[in-house]
């Protein structure tokens, strides 16, 4: 091999080169005959290179040129010569050139191929998994896992300028209640006892502040046992970061000049900073999301005022209870089929919504069908108040506050992409809009167990306005919570701590976490604050879903190099799988598996 050890990558030869002797070493992406001359395009992860085995070629190298099939892995050694001119690909960073080739050595051959590695869009996501090493050849995917390593690296230059140390924290660690299952390892060891692998770094990261770190960072892996989506694996990776003597303010900071370096260094895109803030609040009143998408506008409103006296008893139902009326103005969506209309209100029901009502302004600027007749003398002032225009459609959906946020929210989602409101192709500062959402909710309710739970999780501090009140209305108070949304997906969630263990047990005594189990769970946190913590806070940028949304991406499958499928499960290699029973039995285990009908 080492004579044939490549001179030039696939992707790097230009006219310079020309008449220069070189080698290169690659798949074989084509193979063409034209009449006796072949014209092979060579391929690595850097580009593609055009090799051609002339007419005059010995016959061994014509029978070796014909011989080549479809990745092959081969090495080529021959001269660099400019294409004639009519044949100058200007797509190609190499396309000014091609290798006459006078050596063609077959390193490997390859089988048929499950797939054209050029055509993977198109295939199977199940059958790309199961052959993710092909998958991982095609130049869209490894545009991706480069962009990965490059935010990766401009993550880690940013940090390490801005003074933050990168520390490892434990992937075994004791189970705590942090919002899904976890994964569980069992111990040799210690029979009976299990580590946890982490949903994240939380109460280390805590942990190392008191130890006088004060600006820590890590990308760390974490572990959820959880139901999949698109943005979401078992396991995926975040971006980690934990300061001392801090507030809200000095983390914004950090994390938009973050985002702006790598922006700028990986797709030469120059943000727009400071990002908008947004009330929790005002996010699910005006986009039914607290993680709205602000590509486009169309913010819902409120309708309450507009219904006593209606005559609607839907509406007046709800008003009269302390509900609210949700309405969406669609621009130019009055041509709307009812079928589409119903397709609508199946995305609404999907969110606890009853039912989506509807009217349309006509060309005359009054309201006509579904519901407007309930609305004829008060149309002048609801078109009015409404901003709405002739050829517009009024969605409403009537229920408790939440459910009409959260549905019409899920219609308006919906809405901007049906109605192309969302500008598409490259890459520009206009197709990223961040926003802070800020002021989220400290404790939510649990209808089914009675009980207040922490919103986010049980080490945030809440809001020094509610500190004297927290017990006589826990849902009324705001957390030092925040999360960095854009377009429509949730980067980063964080929040100023708790450091003070007397406030601590007062959040666990609201969510019902008594002293024994706070111990149990919790108590080398708990002694840790006993020692001087300092004040401190945090946040976790997703890496997955930040290089799935710099690369048009929709799913972090995209931009993983060996992700799991919907049910969990690595086609690869074929786990989770079965393990021996001997290993069982090390480990003092049996299983007790659910009956199959």
């Amino acid at each position: 091999m080492e004579q044939y050890k490549r001179s030039h990558t696939c992707g790097e030869l230009t006219a310079a080169q020309a008449g220069e002797r070189v080698t290169l070493n690659g798949w074989v992406h084509r193979n063409r005959n034209h009449g006796g001359v072949h014209f092979i395009n060579l391929r690595d992860r850097y580009g593609i290179t055009q090799v051609v085995i002339d007419e005059d070629a010995s016959a061994d190298l014509r029978d070796t040129a014909e011989s080549l099939k479809y990745e092959y892995c081969i090495a080529v050694e021959g001269t660099v010569r400019r294409r004639p001119d009519s044949m100058v690909n200007t797509d190609m960073t190499t396309g000014e050139v091609e290798i006459q080739a006078d050596t063609i050595v077959v390193l490997t051959t390859c089988e048929t191929l499950p797939f054209m590695i050029d055509e993977r869009s198109e295939t199977n996501e199940d059958l790309r998994l199961k052959y993710r090493y092909l998958d991982l050849r095609s130049f869209s995917m490894q545009r991706k896992i480069k962009l990965r390593a490059d935010v990766s690296y401009r993550v880690r230059e940013y940090l390490g300028t801005e003074g933050f140390l990168e520390i490892e924290t434990p992937t075994m660690i004791r189970s705590t209640p942090e919002g899904a299952r976890d994964f569980l390892i069992p111990s040799r060891l210690n029979p009976g006892s299990f580590y946890a692998m982490p949903q994240s770094p939380q109460l280390f990261k805590q942990i190392l502040m008191v130890s006088g770190f004060d600006k820590y960072f890590q990308l760390a892996h974490c572990f959820r046992d959880e139901d999949l989506r698109g943005d979401r694996q078992p396991e995926h990776t975040q971006v980690d970061i934990e300061m001392s003597f801090v507030d809200q303010d000095d983390i914004f900071r950090l994390i938009e000049g973050l985002m702006e370096h790598v922006f700028k260094h990986t797709l030469n895109i120059d943000l727009k900073t400071p990002f908008p803030r947004i009330s929790y609040d005002d996010a699910m009143n005006l986009y039914g999301s607290d993680k709205p998408d602000l590509r486009f506008d169309m913010e819902m409103q409120d309708f309450n005022a507009h219904v006593p006296g209606s005559g609607f008893g839907v509406f007046e139902s709800v008003v009269e209870n302390g509900g609210a009326v949700k309405v969406l103005v669609a621009p130019g969506a009055a041509g709307y089929s009812r079928k589409q209309i119903t397709d609508l209100e199946e995305t609404a029901k999907t969110y606890g919504a009853k039912g989506l009502a509807w009217t349309k302004v006509s060309e005359e600027g009054t309201l006509e069908g579904g519901i407007g007749k309930f609305f004829t003398d008060s149309s002048e002032k609801i078109l009015s108040e409404l901003s709405a225009s002739p050829g517009d459609l009024l969605l409403f959906v009537a229920d408790s506050w939440k459910v009409s946020c959260t549905a019409l929210g899920a219609v308006r989602k919906r809405l901007g992409s049906e109605l192309e409101l969302v500008e598409k192709g490259g890459a520009t500062p206009s197709h990223f809009a961040f926003a802070w959402i800020v002021d989220f909710p400290l404790f939510e309710y649990d209808e089914e167990g009675e009980k207040w739970e922490a919103a986010h999780h049980m080490f945030t501090m809440p809001q020094a306005k509610y500190l004297d009140s927290m017990e006589n209305d826990p849902g009324a108070v705001k957390g030092a919570l925040y999360d960095l949304v854009c377009n429509g997906i949730e980067l980063a969630s964080g929040s100023i701590r708790i450091h003070d263990p007397r406030l601590q047990q007062r959040i666990f005594d609201i969510v019902g976490f008594n002293k024994e189990e706070a111990e149990r769970r919790f108590g080398f946190l708990m002694n840790a604050f006993r020692y001087g913590a300092p004040p401190h806070g945090g946040i976790a940028p997703g890496l997955d879903r930040l290089v799935m949304l710099m690369s048009g991406e929709s799913t972090i499958r995209e931009v993983m190099a060996f992700p799991k499928n919907t049910q969990g499960i690595n086609p690869m290699d074929d786990s989770p799988s079965p393990v021996d029973p001997a290993q069982l039995k090390e480990l003092g285990l049996e299983l007790k598996l659910p009956d199959r009908e």
